[in-house]
């Protein structure tokens, strides 16, 4: 097991994903979170939550009523999420170009995380995604879809050697 790493020093107006509660916080924001494929509009939102969990940068989901759902399909299978619940999947598919199982939602979260129903969280390593007009880095490695912007500093959960902390 990997000793817990050292937390960067968090600068003016940035947050440490190592303040982040476990179990995650649940949190409402109006910063302007926008989606995109292939040079089109996905989804654009002020309503969104975040995720806030210890060592992870948050991960935005945006509300089904601001998705345009003819671009995004449901796939088969679910992933489980002790916190959350069962997740399921959707691809992207905009002229041509298909992002698959680019986002994840769940249907039926657990009571905690209710005001999550429905809402849709992307992989910004498989679509574009932006906070308030910047462009969201991924998490290195492929499984967590948090979303790294210059506002939050790790280090971040993801990368290779990071599975125990």
């Amino acid at each position: 097991m990997s000793p817990r790493p050292t937390p960067d020093l968090a600068g003016p107006g940035q947050e440490s994903v190592w303040d982040y509660p476990r179990p995650p916080a649940l949190e409402r924001t109006d910063a302007l979170v926008v989606v995109r494929l292939a040079g089109t509009t996905i989804a654009e939102t002020r309503r969104a939550f975040r995720v806030l969990e210890t060592s992870h940068p948050p991960s935005y989901y945006l509300p089904p009523d601001d998705i345009d759902r003819t671009f995004v399909n449901d796939v088969p299978g679910t992933t489980f999420c002790e916190w959350k619940g069962r997740a399921s999947y959707v691809d992207v598919e905009v002229a041509g170009e298909r992002a698959q199982r680019a986002g994840w939602y769940y249907p039926v979260p657990n009571v905690r995380y209710a005001d999550l129903a429905g809402h849709v969280s992307f992989y910004p390593s498989r679509v574009e995604c932006y906070v308030d007009g910047e462009r969201v880095r991924s998490v290195p490695g492929g499984f967590y879809g948090g979303w790294v912007t210059d506002d939050v500093v790790g280090p971040f959960k993801g990368a290779p050697g990071t599975e125990w902390w």
